[in-house]
């Protein structure tokens, strides 16, 4: 008797063939994920105006602590951003 197992494993990789992750704009097809980072550097640049407004950043923090925090906040908010808008 033939083991099966060397055909489970590409059909396994055919499981994420069923939709292309791109969103068509004036003909042009651009993945999703773009517009998700582009969306969360825009929302980062809000939360750093907003803080700078209300007068949190005047005393001096850490040399890589605003770095650090922003890359973090844009990344969180592209995931999130991603998986509200576009996981079907």
């Amino acid at each position: 008797m033939r083991s099966r197992a060397p055909l489970c494993f590409p059909c396994a990789l055919l499981g994420g063939c069923a939709t292309s992750p791109s969103i068509g704009v004036l003909g042009a097809f651009f993945p999703d994920w773009l517009f998700c980072i582009v969306g969360a550097i825009f929302a980062t640049t809000l939360v750093h105006t907003g803080l700078r407004t209300a007068g949190l950043l005047a005393r001096p923090l850490g040399r890589f602590t605003l770095p650090l925090a922003y890359s973090a906040l844009t990344i969180v908010l592209a995931l999130t951003s991603w998986l509200i808008f576009f996981q079907n």
